[in-house]
C-alpha cells in the first residue's frame, strides 16, 4: 500500500502514551483497520467525481492518470497518520494535505470557480470519506449500533475540522442525508473520465482482477440519488464477489500493522493474533 511513497508511523514510537486524535477505544481504530477500507476508499472515489468542481479539481491538477499508486499510497498515508498516529504525526499529515490544496484552483466547466481549500469543497471530500469507510464496513464487516456509527462520524468530524472543512454533520444518518441531497451534484466530463480511469486503471493484471470486483462491490453500496448522476452498474452477483475476496483479505492481511503500532504506542494490551507480522 505504501510502496510508493514513505511508511506513516515510522516513528510513532517516539511519542509514548499520546493517544493521537482517536484513540485506542476509538470506532476509527477499528472502522479503519480492517480491510473493508479498500472498499470504502473506491466509493469514496466514485462518489466524490459526481461534484463537477471538485472533479475539475482533480482532474486540472492531481497527477492520477501518471502515477496512479503514488496519489493511492499518499492518500493512505493521510489516511494512516490521521488515524493512528500521534498528535505530532496527526498534525504534519493534515498540514501536508492543505499546503498541496493551496494551488488547486480555477473554474470547473460550468465555469463556477473552485479551490480545494474552500470549506464546502473540502468537506464534500472528508465527508464521502467517512461516508464511505463507515458503509463498506458496515456491508463487509459487520453492523454498528447507531450510537458506534455516530461516534465514528464524530471521530472523524475532528479530522476534517483540522482539515478546515464545513459542514461536517455530527450523524451518520444526517451525513448520508447530506451527502445524497446535495445540491450541486451533476455529471461533468471531469466525472466521466475519471470513471473511465477508476473503472480500467492502470496495474498490474492480477491486481486488477482483484480491484475490479472490490469497485463492483462498492458500486452495490452507492445511494441511489448519487448514482443517479455517476450512472454505474454492476454484473449480478457483485456483491456477494466483494464480500468474498474481503473475507479472504481479512484472513491473509489480518487486521492493519498502523493499528497494532498504536497501541504499542499507547501501551495497550493487545492480541498479536490478530494483526499480521511485521517482519
Amino acid at each position: 500500500m505504501f510502496a510508493h511513497a514513505e511508511t506513516p508511523l515510522a516513528h510513532t514510537a517516539d511519542y509514548p502514551e499520546d493517544p493521537g486524535l482517536c484513540g485506542p477505544g476509538s470506532v476509527s481504530w477499528q472502522v479503519i483497520g480492517d480491510v473493508s477500507v479498500f472498499v470504502g476508499g473506491v466509493r469514496a472515489l466514485l462518489i466524490q467525481a459526481a461534484h463537477p468542481e471538485v472533479v475539475a479539481g482533480v482532474d486540472d491538477h492531481s497527477r492520477y492518470r501518471e502515477d496512479p499508486l503514488g496519489r493511492l499510497s499518499r492518500t493512505s498515508f493521510y489516511v494512516t497518520s490521521a488515524t493512528y498516529g500521534a498528535m505530532p504525526e496527526v498534525t504534519e499529515a493534515i498540514a501536508r494535505v492543505r499546503t498541496a490544496h493551496k494551488a488547486v484552483s480555477g473554474y470547473s466547466e460550468r465555469n463556477r470557480p473552485y479551490s480545494a481549500s474552500t470549506p464546502e469543497f473540502a468537506a464534500w471530500v472528508h465527508n464521502t470519506l467517512t461516508d464511505s469507510f463507515l458503509e463498506a464496513y458496515q456491508v463487509f464487516r459487520g453492523r454498528l449500533s447507531e450510537a458506534e456509527a455516530d461516534q465514528f462520524v464524530v471521530e472523524q468530524t475532528q479530522v476534517g475540522e483540522m482539515l478546515g472543512a464545513s459542514p461536517m454533520p455530527l450523524s451518520a444518518r444526517d451525513l448520508r442525508r447530506w451527502i445524497t441531497s446535495h445540491p450541486d451534484l451533476a455529471p461533468s466530463s471531469g466525472m466521466h473520465a475519471a470513471l473511465r480511469f477508476l473503472r480500467n486503471p492502470p496495474i498490474p493484471m492480477l491486481q486488477k482482477i482483484g480491484y475490479q470486483v472490490l469497485m463492483n462491490g462498492a458500486i452495490t453500496t452507492i445511494p441511489e440519488p448519487v448514482n443517479q448522476v455517476l450512472g454505474l452498474s454492476v454484473p449480478p452477483g457483485a456483491r456477494v464477489g466483494c464480500a468474498s475476496l474481503i473475507l479472504a483479505l481479512r484472513r491473509i492481511m489480518a487486521h492493519s500493522p498502523a493499528w497494532q503500532a498504536g497501541l504499542e504506542r499507547c501501551g495497550e494490551p493487545y492480541d498479536p493474533r490478530l494483526f499480521r507480522d511485521k517482519r
